[in-house]
């Protein structure tokens, strides 16, 4: 099973989710091709709910301990439902990696 999909079942398994998106930017770096090293998450879960930023990335690492293992970077977009909706259901776009052109 790639890590992408790891990824993405056990955030399911963990957290009430109401849109999940996780793409694999490793393309965009200095990696070999086919790389699973740089993802970008935006989860929208209820379970974020009265939590600060730093309690809400504490939880996805403790639920992806193993796959953080295996990964480089996981850049997280993490809202509640009202959130996303106040965002308009969009998240930042990544930065360019400076070393990867």
């Amino acid at each position: 099973m790639i890590i992408q999909q790891q990824i993405e079942q056990r955030l399911k398994a963990t957290f009430d989710v109401h849109h999940m998106s996780l793409e694999n930017e490793s393309y965009k770096h200095n990696v070999p091709e086919g790389s699973e090293s740089h993802f970008k998450l935006i989860l929208v879960s209820n379970d974020f709910a009265g939590k600060r930023l730093v309690q809400r990335h504490q939880l996805i690492y403790a639920s992806l301990q193993e796959e953080m293992q295996r990964i480089h970077a996981l850049a997280m977009h993490l809202y509640t439902l009202d959130e996303w909706q106040d965002r308009e259901q969009s998240a930042p776009l990544s930065p360019k990696c400076l070393g990867g052109e």
